[in-house]
């Protein structure tokens, strides 16, 4: 059983299918021309545009390369650009460095 998708999760891939649907269209590409440019059916095409949340993520990828976005794509999440990551991460920068403790039992020379 799968879980329902978040309405918030749902409009944003509809936003997404409406948006690829209209560069195709700027871009005078059919579905059929799009579908054989990404290496999909017509079919994955049509549900893509749909904001259809089982798209799979290469077809998304593929066309966003026709429609010149892939740089877009690459962007998401950049782990530079992770504001929230970050300062998480910053939490748990220790206040004051150490210098490791050397065990006697080691076995080190």
């Amino acid at each position: 059983m799968t879980t329902p998708i978040p309405q918030s999760v749902d409009r944003t891939l509809q936003r997404l299918g409406q948006n690829i649907a209209l560069a195709r269209l700027r871009r005078n590409l059919s579905q059929a021309a799009l579908a054989e440019r990404i290496g999909a059916s017509v079919n994955t095409v049509r549900r893509m545009e749909a904001g259809h949340p089982g798209t799979a993520l290469q077809h998304l990828a593929r066309t966003l390369q026709v429609l010149g976005g892939l740089g877009s794509l690459d962007q998401l999440l950049d782990t530079r650009q992770d504001t929230i990551g970050l300062a998480l991460m910053n939490e748990k920068v220790p206040r004051r460095a150490r210098l490791p403790k050397i065990k006697a039992d080691s076995g080190a020379f």
